[in-house]
């Protein structure tokens, strides 16, 4: 499906790092997780990478906006996208992807996720929340400080909201009061979370080279590779 839609909101949610809500078409369905293609138009600057970017749908389904956030660099796409206008049009083409939460709610689900990789994550575990299912999910996300985590706020209170969620942020700088996990993702951090490896099914999302650690990692720990799915993000 290919349609203008308007920019609602703009809003910082960590370092560096900005979500867009924009309004949903009336009849635009998706899955949780899924994506999209932004394309600017007409936009006053350009450069070799162009005007289209996909992102991830941040939001549920269930929920009034499309929200999509990124990383802010200094790219001619990122740099005009932090300055669009409310109410701005942009064109979108969606859904697209696979990237979402399996259906049998008796397998657990554990998200090994770094930094705006978490952005298809919010919208599972939200629609989750919402439908009331059954699956047990955990989500591991990996961040430079926690300033830098974005929609920790999202996640702290889905929480408190679904009694079969677990959110664990992992930073590699602490501030000097912090009393969370430490360091990047290893196995040693996964046994102290997940009872048994072999049982959940595993989402990896984040950049290219996160993504292939993650794998590798479970690899390594013999989880079977037909459990494990991911979604890499790259130019963020």
């Amino acid at each position: 499906m290919i349609t203008q839609v308007r920019l609602l909101e703009k809003e910082l949610v960590a370092t560096d790092t900005m979500a867009f809500h924009f309004e949903k078409p009336a009849g635009f369905d998706y899955r949780a997780g899924q994506f999209g293609d932004i394309t600017l138009l007409n936009p006053p600057r350009t450069d070799d990478e162009g005007n289209i970017r996909g992102f991830s749908l941040a939001s549920a389904p269930f929920e009034d906006d499309l929200v999509m956030a990124t990383r802010l660099r200094n790219s001619a796409f990122k740099l005009v996208l932090r300055d669009l206008p409310v109410h701005q049009m942009v064109s979108l083409d969606a859904p697209y992807g696979d990237f979402v939460l399996h259906r049998t709610q008796s397998t657990p689900a554990v998200f090994l996720i770094g930094g705006i990789g978490v952005t298809p994550v919010r919208s599972m575990i939200a629609q989750a929340t919402h439908e009331r299912t059954d699956h047990r999910l955990l989500l591991i996300h990996a961040n430079r400080t926690p300033l830098d985590a974005p929609f920790r706020a999202d996640f702290e209170r889905l929480e408190d909201e679904n009694p079969n969620f677990r959110y664990v942020l992992t930073v590699s700088e602490p501030p000097r009061d912090w009393q969370g996990e430490v360091g990047h993702i290893d196995e040693a951090m996964l046994r102290r979370h997940v009872d048994d490896l072999d049982a959940p099914a595993y989402y990896l999302s984040g950049p290219a080279g996160m993504v292939k650690a993650m794998r590798t990692l479970l690899v390594d720990a013999d989880v079977n590779e037909d459990h494990i799915r991911t979604e890499e993000f790259s130019g963020y």
